[in-house]
């Protein structure tokens, strides 16, 4: 199910990227989309937006009411346009997904480093600089302890994945051998 609401949002969110970008109002609509998103993740917003016998228009409404003179008129036309092609509950998705692209636009790459054993800060600039160099951009890490890789670090930027762990290694050997 998650890969299927990727699908459906990735469309209207990199519309709506195109849009604030070439407006020059990317903030606005991030304001906006988070603001979006909090209303339509709330548990009771949430069940309204999935229960197929409440009319689209009528959360449509419920939702421009919560947000009030807090949404740009562009903004309010998405929820609109959602809710005619029965699309609201993508709306905490698409804001997701406009976020990385925001992040993305500004050369920001997120990596996750996990490793076996605490990352001085030290080796964290040196890791930084050389993820810097690979992946061009700034990088910010965020870095995670993983007792169970035994050894050696897991790096993710992305669909970029280098897997220096000795649990990597042991994998890779009983592939090699068809354990």
């Amino acid at each position: 199910m998650a890969g299927e609401i990727t699908t459906i949002a990735r469309p209207y969110a990199e519309a709506v990227f195109a849009r604030a970008k070439e407006a020059g109002v990317v903030e606005s609509w991030s304001q906006a989309l988070a603001l979006l998103s909090a209303v339509a993740s709330d548990p009771q917003m949430a069940a309204q937006i999935a229960n197929p016998n409440v009319p689209r228009e009528r959360i449509r409404d419920m939702i421009l009411e919560v947000c009030g003179d807090a949404l740009p008129v562009e903004a309010e036309n998405l929820v609109r346009l959602l809710a005619d092609n029965a699309r609201l509950g993508a709306i905490p998705e698409i804001a997701e997904l406009f976020e990385a692209s925001r992040i993305a636009d500004q050369g920001v790459r997120h990596v996750l480093v996990r490793s076996a054993y605490p990352v001085g800060p030290e080796q964290q600039a040196e890791l930084a600089a050389a993820l810097t160099r690979r992946l061009g951009g700034r990088v910010e890490l965020r870095v995670e302890e993983d007792p169970e890789l035994i050894g050696g670090v897991e790096i993710r930027s992305g669909d970029l994945v280098i897997d220096a762990s000795v649990r990597g290694k042991l994998r890779q050997l009983a592939h090699a051998l068809q354990f």
